[in-house]
């Protein structure tokens, strides 16, 4: 761990360099159908988000790029999230869009701004629908093109996870939120080997993003998530984990704001240099993202 002082100098030196929130989204219930997000369930997110309330987030919370990663299973949100990122002004700096990896042949929108596939594996009713030869082909073919793949799944669809992205080495995988350790449960054990057994792939990095809606929504504490954050950043090393904010569901549990503070303090025991890793340089170099200011970073 560092002592005050060094903690002091380390975030003086990220705050030189771009902040990068990996993951967050936008929608708008009115809209378009999200099927996951339950109107009494999820009550207090059930509204619209937009760029704009983007803005206020990222200035009020010192980021200044983001990743916008897609939340249902339409091209034609994948093609309004691109429009957004092209009137951002270069504050949304890359989409994880969403394209049928089932189909024969892939359609992918030519567009630099897109970074990366996520397809909610989480949802699907096979757990080991990420090992099927046709979404193994189309998984091939996006590292192929250059893109990610953004991981997202539970724990019944891990150990089909795991299988993916050890035979698909030409791949570049992003396990979402960590793998949604089941921390409100108690859960650390199969869930610990497995970030292990993950970050042996180094095709694979991790996202330290959406722990705080796997705890209890309005107990959760930074000493209770430590531990994850630890067992995260000591399997895959600073230069593989990304910050990502997972707003507007953050808003469950807490809030953008709380979300930023939790990362700093979860990060409290990292080098300037790791930091800077976390918080932007790793984002950069996995999604290959192009920013329109600032120093170099990662």
């Amino acid at each position: 761990m560092t002592d005050a002082h060094e903690a002091s100098d380390g975030r003086e030196a990220t705050d030189a360099h771009h902040v990068i929130d990996a993951h967050h989204h936008l929608w708008d219930p009115a809209a378009r159908a999200y099927p996951w997000l339950d109107p009494k369930a999820h009550a207090p997110i059930h509204r619209p988000y937009t760029l704009g309330d983007l803005r206020d987030r990222a200035a009020a919370h010192e980021v200044t790029a983001t990743v916008l990663v897609q939340t249902v299973a339409t091209a034609e949100e994948t093609d309004d999230f691109l429009a957004a990122a092209r009137a951002s002004d270069g504050l949304v700096a890359g989409v994880v869009g969403w394209t049928d990896i089932t189909a024969p042949e892939l359609a992918l929108p030519e567009d630099p701004l897109l970074v990366g596939i996520r397809h909610q594996a989480e949802d699907e009713p096979d757990p080991r629908w990420l090992t099927r030869a046709d979404v193994r082909r189309s998984l091939a073919a996006l590292g192929a093109r250059g893109l990610a793949y953004d991981v997202l799944v539970r724990a019944p669809q891990r150990q089909a996870a795991l299988e993916c992205v050890r035979t698909l080495d030409e791949v570049r995988f992003v396990l979402d939120h960590a793998g949604k350790p089941g921390i409100a449960a108690g859960e650390w054990a199969p869930w610990a080997a497995w970030i292990t057994e993950a970050a042996a792939c180094p095709n694979t990095v991790c996202k330290l993003s959406g722990l705080v809606t796997e705890a209890p929504w309005h107990t959760w504490t930074a000493a209770l998530l430590q531990p994850y954050a630890e067992h995260v950043l000591a399997a895959f090393g600073a230069d593989r984990v990304l910050f990502g904010s997972d707003w507007p569901v953050c808003e469950l549990a807490g809030g953008y704001g709380a979300v930023r503070a939790l990362t700093d303090e979860l990060l409290g025991g990292c080098t300037a240099t790791e930091r800077a890793a976390v918080l932007g340089g790793t984002a950069r170099r996995v999604y290959g993202l192009c920013l329109l200011d600032g120093p170099d970073i990662g």
